[in-house]
């Protein structure tokens, strides 16, 4: 209420607190910290923009910091040099008593040190960009300890805007966060391939195990889905004749909400024509060195207590193998009631609706993956686990899949693409029989990509990486949410505005 009484009160001075004309910015608060020389005397015609962050009034001169794009500087405004005339209004009311921290101003002026060795801008001129007309959250310090932080995780997320403004390394991950998509891109770019778009609403939600989200289309009257993956279309492509392509896309799950989990999330898809999945492993390396060096300057990474080195090259194990390490267990030749019982003695639950795949990946999940620190590929997985991905050139019963775990999460999937047509149908319907038996994650039959297959697609090599999951390790990060400026969360009671 009191931020709205002095929104009436600038108003009444004739002064608007939302200005629609532009003002030029030519100085940001780091390059003036790390630059500014009194022995030349620089930055003597400075313009600048930012939020308050403090507000201190002494009689006739008033000392504020402000927060730009960059970082944090200390302004010093004298009545009688803002206001050189007899008229002190501008000062005394607007500047002393009726702006605010989290307001946004305009200064011009000249930079000097402070008696006290502070770099510091002499205002000249100010003008009022924007009144805020909500507090926000002051952190102060005493004697080691903080007090008011903004650091609620709930009030954090929702509020993403605030937690921005007041913690200023939350910003300095989501940069990281473009760093890491950047670094790819050139990798991608540097090699050729062409990034391209594909349709986030598909009549067949396909290219994972995955349950959609469904809607409407009212004008053709059909169902569709928000995509799972972009991987049936991107194969189109490469039967469409380009021989690499790429794409950043948002994609939906129907699933649940964890700390690796958000519904809607970025992955990272890739196919190569005439290569398979040993030389994409061996690309994967370079990517993921590159990302290192690219975001935080070094192929090592801290993630939690562990120091994680992207340098190549990365261990590499097969499924079984890593199954009968972790276990003491070989799986490789049991049957569907086999693998059961295996999960009944190691203590994984099962239910009825899952086939061989599926307890294979649970007995991995739970038993080895969290042994997966250093960057690991577990590779030539049991062909019920992988219906998109060619069957092994020398391993019977297996495929030329591999997964990328680093810190035990899996990061990325990638498969010698399977581009056989009939051998393409006999998957998908082998997944229509586990759809049959209740498993909801299983893979619908996509005739039209069983057509584009039968048009030929050259032999290939896909990769997905969850950059979401990657970030998080580049950026050190327990929690996705951390790494997603919008999580998704509960709805919002909102209190009534008066």
């Amino acid at each position: 209420m009191q931020r709205r009484q002095k929104l009436e009160k600038i108003r009444n001075l004739g002064i608007d607190p939302y200005p629609a004309e532009m003002w030029e910015v030519n100085a940001y608060s780091a390059g003036i910290l790390k630059e500014y020389n009194p022995e030349i005397n620089n930055f003597q015609d400075v313009s600048m923009a930012g939020r308050i962050m403090s507000h201190q009034s002494r009689g006739k001169v008033s000392f504020l910091k402000i927060k730009d794009d960059q970082g944090r500087l200390q302004l010093y405004i004298s009545r009688d040099m803002l206001c050189p005339g007899e008229d002190k209004t501008f000062y005394d009311d607007l500047v002393s008593h009726l702006l605010d921290i989290g307001d946004f101003i305009g200064v011009k002026g000249e930079v000097f040190i402070t008696k006290t060795g502070e770099t510091t801008l002499k205002v000249k001129e100010l003008k009022l960009l924007a009144k805020a007309l909500n507090p926000l959250p002051v952190v102060k310090e005493k004697d080691g300890e903080v007090f008011d932080a903004f650091a609620d995780p709930e009030l954090r997320y929702r509020m993403r805007y605030v937690d921005l403004i007041v913690n200023s390394h939350v910003k300095e991950t989501f940069i990281k966060r473009t760093k890491v998509v950047q670094s790819l891109r050139n990798t991608f770019n540097a090699s050729g391939y062409l990034e391209v778009e594909t349709p986030v609403l598909q009549a067949v939600h396909g290219g994972a195990a995955a349950r959609p989200f469904t809607t409407h289309h009212n004008a053709l009257d059909m169902p569709l889905y928000l995509r799972i993956a972009n991987e049936l279309y991107l194969k189109r492509l490469i039967v469409g004749g380009f021989e690499g392509v790429y794409e950043f896309s948002r994609n939906f799950r129907n699933e649940g909400i964890d700390r690796t989990h958000n519904p809607e999330f970025t992955g990272l898809e890739i196919y190569v024509s005439y290569k398979d999945y040993n030389w994409m492993m061996d690309y994967t390396e370079i990517m993921l060195e590159n990302v290192a060096r690219d975001v935080n300057g070094s192929t090592e990474v801290t993630v939690g207590n562990e120091i994680i080195s992207f340098a190549r090259p990365y261990k590499r194990m097969t499924m079984f193998d890593a199954i009968k390490t972790y276990t003491g267990v070989d799986v490789s030749g049991m049957d569907e009631d086999q693998l059961r019982d295996t999960c009944r003695t190691l203590g994984i639950s099962t239910d009825p609706s899952m086939g061989k795949g599926k307890l294979i990946d649970e007995i991995f999940s739970e038993k080895c993956e969290k042994h997966c620190i250093q960057p690991t590929f577990i590779m030539d997985y049991p062909v019920e686990m992988s219906p998109l991905t060619k069957k092994h050139r020398s391993k019977e019963g297996l495929v030329e899949r591999f997964e990328l775990y680093v810190n035990g999460k899996e990061i990325a999937n990638a498969y010698t693409e399977l581009n056989d047509p009939i051998d393409q149908r006999e998957r998908f319907e082998e997944q229509a029989a586990l759809a049959g038996r209740g498993d909801d994650e299983a893979m619908p039959l996509d005739e039209d990509f069983l057509r584009a297959l039968e048009y030929g697609m050259p032999p290939t090599a896909g990769l997905g990486i969850g950059i979401d999951r990657l970030t998080m390790l580049m950026t050190n990060q327990a929690s996705i949410q951390e790494v997603l400026f919008f999580p998704q969360m509960r709805p919002e009671v909102m209190p009534g505005r008066g």
